[in-house]
This record gives C-alpha cells, sequence and structure tokens, in this order.
C-alpha cells in the first residue's frame, strides 16, 4: 500500500513538475509563499484563540466582568484576523488554480495539436478514450484537487505539531491501574488524539478504497455517455432523415446503464464510508471530554482549562483525521490522476513512435506528388494495398477510381502524410498542400472564418471572399459572411462543398487532395469548379478520388486501384 501511494505522488509530480519550471514559475512560487504563509498564520490564529479559551472562560467561571470585556475585545481583534487571512488564503489560491489550470490546458493542447497526434489517437481510440474530457475536465479536477489537498495536508500537519504541544502540556499523566502496579502514561491526551485519528484513518482507507477504481470508471461512462449526446448534436439532419432516434435512443441508454450502475456502485460504498466517517465525526465531539473529565472532575484543571484541553483535542483529532474527511476527494484525485498519467503516456508513446524511422517515409523536397512501392495497412494490421507507385508534376492532374473499400480515401491520406500503417515511400513537393474531403470542416465561427480555414487570421479582403463565393455560385451568401451560426446544418452538402472550392481559391496551393469533394454536385457544375480551380491554380499538382466517369475528362491520368487491392492480390 505504502509503494502504491508513493507510486501515486511520483505520477503527480511527474504531472505538476512541467509548470512549476516552466516560464511562469517565478508568479506561481511566489502565489504559493502567500498562499502557505496565510494558512500559517490561520494556524498561529487558531493557537492564540486556544489559549483565548482559558482566559476567557476562567473569566466566566470567577465572574470577572472586567477580564470578560476584555477578552471579548481580544476576540474580536483575533476573529477579525482570520477572516481577512482565510479570505485571501482561498483569493490567492484560486488565482494560483486558474493560472496552472490555464498554463496545463495550453500545455496538453500543444502536445495533442502537435504533429497531428490526435489523428493517432482517434485511429486507435481504444487505449486512450475522450482525450476532450480529460483535458477540459480532468485537468481541473487535478488542480483543483491537488491545490485543496496539498496545501490542507500542509495545513494539517503544522496544526498537529501546534496543538500536539499544548495537549502535552495540559494533560498530565493518566495513572491506570494494573492490580499492585499502576501504569502511569504521560500526556495521555496527546496520545488518545493520536491513537484516535490513527485508527479512524486507517478504517477510513480500508473502507474507502474502492471507490478509486469506481470513481475512475464513472470519468469515463460519464464521458461515453456525453460524446453520445454530442455526437447525435452533430448529425441532427442526418439522424432526423433517416428517422434514427430509436436506435440513437438505445445508444443513449446502454450508455447510461453504465452511468447508472457505476455510480449505484459508487454509493453503495459511499454509503458504508458515510456510516462510519459520520459515527467517528460524532464520537469525536464528546471524546476529549470524557477522556479529560477525570482531571476536571479532581479540580487538576479549571474550566478555562478544560474548554482550551477540548479545543485543542479537536483541532488535533481534526487534522490527524485530514484524510478521513477528505478520502472521496482523494478517491477522485487518484482516479484524475491515473486517468492523465495514461493520456501522458500515450502522448509519449505518439511522440517516441513519431521520433523513429517511419515505415511511411515522408519528403518535403522538390515538387509535386511521388509515391514509391507504396503498402497500406489497416490500423489492426490487416493489408488493403499494395506495391502502388505513383507522379504527379506540377500542373499534372490524377484520378484514382476503384470500388469502395479498395483504399482510395486511405491511399490519399498517406499521400498528404497522416496515414501511419504500412511501408514504402511518400514525396512531397515543398509548399502548401492542401486537402479537400468528401464532407468539408467548418469551424465554429462565421461564414468568413470558414472561408479562410485553416488560416486563423480574418481580415481577408472582403471583396475577394464574395468573388469566390460568386465564382463558386453562392453569391447569396455574401451579405452572411460576418454571421455566426451552425453552418453546416445551414448549408446543403453540396454548398459545403462549393465553399470548399472557394476556400482552396483564396488560399495558394502547390499541391491539392480531393477525396470525393465534388460527390454532391452536378457534373456540369462539377466540371465548371474543377476548371475554375485549375485555371486560378495552373501549376499545382492535382490528385482525386472519385467514383464518376465524367471525372477522367477532367485530368490528366487515372488510376484505378483495384489491380493494388490486397485482396484482389490474394484472389490473383
Amino acid at each position: 500500500m505504502n509503494g502504491k501511494r508513493r507510486t501515486m505522488l511520483r505520477l503527480a509530480w511527474h504531472l505538476a513538475r512541467p509548470y512549476w519550471s516552466s516560464e511562469e514559475r517565478a508568479i506561481a512560487w511566489a502565489l504559493l509563499v502567500a498562499v502557505i504563509a496565510l494558512n500559517v498564520g490561520n494556524v498561529y490564529i487558531s493557537v492564540r484563540i486556544n489559549r483565548w479559551y482559558n482566559q476567557f472562560y476562567n473569566a466566566l467561571q470567577e465572574y470577572d466582568a472586567h477580564a470578560f470585556l476584555y477578552q471579548l475585545g481580544i476576540f474580536c481583534v483575533l476573529a477579525a484576523a482570520s477572516i481577512a487571512m482565510s479570505v485571501y488564503s482561498v483569493y490567492l489560491q484560486q488565482m494560483l488554480q486558474i493560472r496552472w489550470r490555464r498554463w496545463l490546458t495550453g500545455h496538453y493542447l500543444d502536445r495533442w495539436l502537435g504533429d497531428r497526434r490526435y489523428y493517432r489517437l482517434q485511429l486507435d481510440s481504444t487505449v486512450t478514450d475522450n482525450p476532450d474530457q480529460r483535458i477540459a475536465d480532468d485537468l481541473r479536477l487535478f488542480v483543483s484537487y491537488v491545490a485543496s489537498l496539498a496545501l490542507g495536508l500542509m495545513t494539517a500537519a503544522i496544526s498537529v505539531v501546534s496543538f500536539m504541544v499544548i495537549l502535552v502540556g495540559l494533560s498530565g499523566p493518566a495513572a491506570i491501574p494494573l492490580g499492585s502496579f499502576t501504569l502511569y502514561i504521560p500526556a495521555y491526551l496527546a496520545w488518545a488524539a493520536l491513537i484516535y485519528a490513527g485508527f479512524g484513518t486507517w478504517l477510513t482507507m480500508k473502507i474507502g478504497h474502492p471507490l478509486v477504481p469506481l470513481n475512475f470508471a464513472q470519468q469515463r461512462f460519464e464521458a461515453d455517455f456525453r460524446y453520445s449526446l454530442v455526437r447525435l448534436r452533430e448529425n441532427a439532419e442526418s439522424v432526423a432523415l433517416y428517422g434514427g432516434e430509436p436506435p440513437e435512443r438505445q445508444v443513449f441508454d446502454g450508455r447510461f446503464a453504465n452511468v447508472f450502475a457505476n455510480f449505484w456502485r459508487i454509493m453503495l460504498r459511499q454509503k458504508k464510508l458515510n456510516w462510519f466517517t459520520s459515527s467517528y465525526s460524532q464520537v469525536a465531539a464528546i471524546f476529549p471530554v470524557l477522556v479529560v473529565a477525570p482531571r476536571y472532575f479532581a479540580k487538576q484543571i479549571a474550566l478555562g482549562g478544560l474548554m482550551q484541553v477540548i479545543d485543542a483535542f479537536g483541532n488535533v483529532q481534526s487534522s490527524l483525521s485530514f484524510i478521513v474527511n477528505s478520502y472521496t476527494d482523494i478517491a477522485t484525485w487518484v482516479a484524475v490522476t491515473e486517468r492523465l498519467t495514461g493520456f501522458e503516456q500515450r502522448m509519449a508513446e505518439i511522440e517516441a513512435a513519431l521520433g523513429a524511422p517511419q515505415p511511411i517515409r515522408l519528403r518535403r523536397e522538390g515538387a509535386g506528388v511521388e509515391l514509391n512501392n507504396l503498402d497500406l495497412d489497416l490500423p489492426d494490421g490487416t493489408p488493403l494495398v499494395r506495391g502502388v507507385s505513383l507522379r504527379v508534376e506540377p500542373g499534372g492532374s490524377l484520378l484514382i477510381t476503384g470500388p469502395s473499400g479498395c483504399g482510395k480515401s486511405t491511399l490519399l491520406r498517406a499521400a498528404a502524410g497522416i496515414w501511419p500503417y504500412g511501408r514504402g515511400e511518400v514525396r512531397l513537393g515543398l509548399g502548401r498542400v492542401f486537402f479537400m474531403p468528401q464532407r468539408p470542416y467548418f469551424p465554429l465561427g462565421t461564414l468568413k472564418q470558414a472561408l479562410a480555414y485553416p488560416r486563423v487570421e480574418t481580415d481577408a479582403d472582403d471583396s475577394r471572399l464574395a468573388e469566390a463565393l460568386e465564382r463558386v455560385g453562392l453569391g447569396e451568401l455574401v451579405s452572411s459572411l460576418g454571421e455566426d451560426q451552425n453552418w453546416p446544418l445551414r448549408l446543403s452538402l453540396g454548398e459545403q462543398q462549393r465553399v470548399a472550392f472557394a476556400r482552396v481559391l483564396l488560399s495558394e496551393p502547390d499541391i491539392i487532395f480531393l477525396d470525393e469533394a465534388s460527390s454532391a454536385l452536378g457534373e456540369d457544375d462539377e466540371a465548371r469548379l474543377y476548371r475554375l480551380l485549375r485555371g486560378r491554380h495552373p501549376d499545382a499538382a492535382i490528385v482525386s478520388v472519385g467514383h464518376r466517369a465524367s471525372l477522367r475528362a477532367l485530368h490528366d491520368r487515372v488510376l484505378d486501384l483495384t489491380r493494388f487491392h490486397a485482396g484482389a492480390l490474394v484472389a490473383e
């Protein structure tokens, strides 16, 4: 168990260390020191209030009104200082958390987006599920729990030391008669607090340990359920046209059933833990009174001393019971840390794979596109195509045809440099590569931003954008350039493909890949847009995938991929 805790702390430090050595380290450490100082100050105020208990209640016991009023004044000063430090401790801790989360989010986004690692993750999503949730939710929880738990643990440790000194000074020895022998236990109140809290912590961990894997699973089930809902929203039109509500509901019910069943297991385990922690807390309220009562009734301490002992015992017990009171948060933190560690490990594996010699060698040199003896496989290793070689010079065009499933789109992905499974060589010319999929991607934002995509700048001349829309037959959208809408829902697939052609007209590509990019257009419109594309970019190398016979006349050469398909080669 100790080894596992040490491992978990090492994993948490591995996740946290980059921020504390980053360019923000100066302000991060300054905020941390300030928060620690305020927490230590609060502990000091608690110690001063503990001493105040003795004097205040002694004044009550002695009916000393002047001392009573004086002690009330002291309490007001101590309380004001405690309130101020508590407020700013929380404020600065929150400032540290949001800055830390901002940096970590940027760090993870850079790693996820860099070298198209998000695409590699998508190809094998069984290893790392829901990376979006890990960045959006798990990072937030990790930062929040590390900050609160670490500072809470530090404050608890300081409180234990401070109030144990008080207990040792006030408790005196306990005399336990054992026949003719009497056993004296020095500072027995301090030992009683240690034993009580230690037993409670051990039993809490024993009861609550199963919450760790249950919380881990709950995070995944919640993310899976949320993803299925988002997926329906993104494909609302297709589902509505199919009338696919029953199977979609079946998917929702199935995924929520996992959420429900796992949460039910969490409830049962949490109930057992709550039975113990609630009983433990209730007993803790009276336990110090029972322990110190013999000394009080023996008139060895006054009422003020009794109240001081009870307060000191409560502080020691509460501090030592930090794990008891925070176990649910600790279990969630462990689950979040394990999920982020899995994400980190997968990112590291992808980085190592990208750094190693690639089975499909990609070279950027010269001009045009060239494939040499290219073999492609599916992610599970199933052969797809074998021995493809081709060359497209600048200003040339090639149409790749073949039946569905023979690997046409995968060949285009490999030629674009994003498909990692296979062997061979891909040479792409220097310059910009533009890929046009069958269903164009529309980023969140305005139509102007969609036309500029994948460039992030949106200060393009509106007259150029309007001209591009006019040329592709979407002149009616010119007035909507600044509108922020759900454009994939508003535009038909044919209109979306026209926007994609406008997009490439506005760019300056040297290589253009088109994957069924005009499948939703009529043949006349298709021919017009292809000629428009060639007229605007006469020196670009164009590689297309398509089924229509009419596309053959729009390209210099045609490659039928059927004879390269692995299944056809086996049949031969």
